[in-house]
């Protein structure tokens, strides 16, 4: 059986790593972000939408780096139709509240423009904002792993906001490390008594370990604990 192959020499054909290719599963009724954005946590839902977007190699409609050809070139139908698609995405991603807002803007860049002016902060609220979050998180109800997961989201979310610059100097090793302990302190403070033991155990250490192995000291003796409880129920 013959399989069926795309005509590359078909000028109406569009190749897939062209920004202007539709694929058989982009659809207009698609959702960019788990979390629709109703106003609040602007940066977080940006990002989301800028990985999605980019996944898709439609990041240049919002970026203007993909700028819309005059409407009698040869490419204009296809970046109209293309267009219209990361317009669907977005405006899906969008409370309807917002999306009325921008909905009769023409183009996906204008949205996203807009989007931008209206709801960015500086990076010197965001980062209160993120802080006063890092400075009340605790444990509470959660099990460790749910609790963990909650401070990385918030870690992740600084480190996008603050953008350090890359470096392999010496300095930034060593502020990395720094900013490593910060949250590892953090993590620690949030924990629940119960952990009091192993917490003491890592603070004691010299020097103090990376989060994935204070992490997995921690899973260890939540393990154990399960294992005792198993053999030594309480009644």
């Amino acid at each position: 059986m013959a399989e069926s192959t795309i005509n590359s020499t078909d000028p109406n054909v569009l190749p897939v790593s062209s920004p202007f290719y539709i694929g058989s599963s982009d659809n207009p009724s698609s959702v960019l972000v788990t979390n629709i954005f109703n106003g609040v946590g602007f940066t977080a839902c940006r990002r989301s939408m800028t990985i999605a977007l980019s996944a898709k190699n439609k990041l240049g409609f919002v970026d203007g780096s993909i700028p819309q050809p005059a409407p009698n070139s040869s490419s204009y139908s296809n970046w109209y139709r293309a267009n219209s698609m990361v317009i669907s995405w977005l405006l899906n991603s969008l409370h309807k509240n917002i999306a009325d807002i921008v909905l009769f803007l023409q183009t996906a860049s204008a949205i996203w423009k807009e989007l931008n002016q209206r709801y960015e902060q500086s990076s010197g609220v965001v980062i209160y904002q993120i802080q006063q979050q890092l400075y009340s998180i605790t444990q509470g109800s959660h099990d460790f792993s749910t609790y963990y997961t909650k401070l990385m989201k918030i870690w992740d979310e600084l480190r996008v906001v603050q953008d350090l610059p890359a470096c392999s100097c010496g300095t930034a090793t060593a502020i990395q490390k720094f900013l490593d302990d910060q949250r590892l302190i953090q993590l620690l403070m949030g924990l629940n008594d119960s952990y009091k033991i192993i917490r003491g155990q890592i603070v004691m250490m010299k020097p103090l370990p990376s989060l994935s192995t204070a992490y997995a000291l921690i899973v260890q003796e939540e393990h154990q604990r399960e294992v005792h409880s198993s053999f030594f129920p309480s009644y």
